[in-house]
């Protein structure tokens, strides 16, 4: 251990890092990942890792944007109800140059066509077939159409070459449909970063828990964060509150992008998380002035961020928010995530200490057009059913003491999918 450092069990938490100096500090300290191909169809929710282009024109062809009659515009002209127009035709379109007939529509000639098939040559417009009357092999045209009209041209959607996507950019249902769309088979994306979980603590077991023990719940709501923010976790077996037994632990998993501990991050006897890692790594930030959740480490192990998140449930989970999700992001290469929020009043007041970030759990009730956001829970960072239960929660920055009932406020999802 590096002897110049204080004794956190000693010092406490005297200062506490600023929640956005705390994630640049991580941000530092967060390297890349690799890339992979994989096919189109695997590709929903990936991380694009490379720039990608249409392969070819989207339509490949002129394509008829409404069932009628490919027609040369020029014949059509002057057409009215009283006056209309006559061309030949037929409606198996070899006569008259139809869709795949290869032959031209000539002068004072259509084809009939359906929505999305072919322009046969020759002509440059289709008339719509409410604005017709067929007899026999001739139909009469009442409307006169210009040239390009309800034609859709070779590219009108997208033209080969085109840019569709740069890295970067997380890959949807829709996007997938688009690239099939222009010959895209498969797409370079990011790898999923690997993110260790292991949940440490001599109280915690897994079912059945005697008086002083708990059920471990940490580790199985991160490591399925994990996967809901776009990694693959591997949820570890709980670690005991020996210095040893979490030095192996931690580096046995060290092949991984990220590792994330739950519990042991405080100051107390039976934290020895910050001490490990100062004796691994380097410890980045310890104490960060956010609440519920303060106790939370941020460190470097070689070149694997740490994450050590505190044991009490909810301030677990506002500090994988606040680091682990942007950790995640960043290892993918995308932008910081947002939440998505719902403007609401606050129905009661909310305490915050001046210089802490607080995240505070609601509940929304919607009368008519208008939300009201209730908190569930001032305090009790220990309490799951609290955050579980909640819609969202308001943030109170350090700059205010808290918010005023009657205040509007916006209300963070934090549990969104990436």
């Amino acid at each position: 251990m590096d002897d110049t450092q204080p004794d956190r069990r000693e010092s406490g938490f005297k200062e506490r890092t600023r929640v956005d100096r705390a994630r640049d500090r991580l941000r530092e300290a967060v390297p890349s990942v690799g890339s992979e191909t994989v096919p189109l169809a695997d590709a929903d929710g990936r991380v694009l890792a490379s720039t990608v282009a249409a392969d070819r024109n989207v339509p490949h062809y002129r394509r008829a944007a409404m069932d009628g009659y490919a027609v040369r515009a020029a014949d059509t002209f002057g057409a009215s109800d009283r006056s209309p127009e006559v061309l030949l035709t037929s409606e198996g379109g070899d006569e008259a140059g139809g869709p795949g007939s290869g032959r031209e529509v000539g002068p004072s000639e259509a084809a009939r066509v359906h929505t999305g098939s072919e322009v046969p040559p020759g002509a440059d417009a289709v008339v719509m077939v409410e604005d017709v009357e067929r007899v026999r092999d001739e139909i009469e045209v009442f409307d006169a159409v210009a040239a390009g009209e309800n034609v859709a041209p070779v590219g009108e959607d997208v033209e080969a070459d085109q840019t569709l996507y740069e890295p970067g950019y997380r890959l949807r249902p829709s996007d997938l449909g688009l690239l099939k769309s222009v010959g895209v088979t498969e797409v370079e994306v990011v790898e999923r970063p690997q993110v260790a979980v292991i949940p440490t603590g001599e109280e915690l077991v897994q079912a059945d828990p005697d008086p002083g023990e708990v059920i471990e719940t940490n580790g199985l709501t991160v490591s399925r964060l994990v996967r809901r923010w776009g990694g693959e976790a591997t949820y570890r077996e709980v670690v005991t509150d020996d210095a040893d037994a979490l030095r192996d632990a931690i580096e046995r998993d060290l092949a991984h992008d990220v590792v994330v501990t739950t519990g042991g991050s405080s100051v107390g006897e039976r934290d020895l998380l910050p001490e490990v890692l100062a004796d691994l790594g380097e410890v980045l930030v310890h104490g960060v002035a956010l609440k519920p959740g303060h106790p939370v480490a941020l460190a470097v192990v070689g070149e694997t961020p740490v994450l050590a998140l505190p044991g009490y449930p909810v301030a677990c989970i506002v500090n994988a928010v606040q680091f682990l999700r942007p950790t995640l992001s960043w290892l993918a290469g995308t932008g910081p995530p947002t939440h998505p929020t719902v403007r609401a009043t606050l129905a009661r007041k909310i305490h915050s200490d001046p210089g802490t970030r607080t995240f505070a759990r609601v509940k929304l009730d919607r009368e008519g057009e208008e939300w009201t956001a209730t908190p569930t829970r001032a305090s009790g960072s220990g309490v799951l059913s609290s955050v579980a239960l909640a819609d969202g929660w308001v943030v109170v920055p350090e700059s205010l003491e808290g918010l005023s009932d009657g205040e509007p406020v916006e209300v963070q999802d934090w549990e969104p999918s990436a």
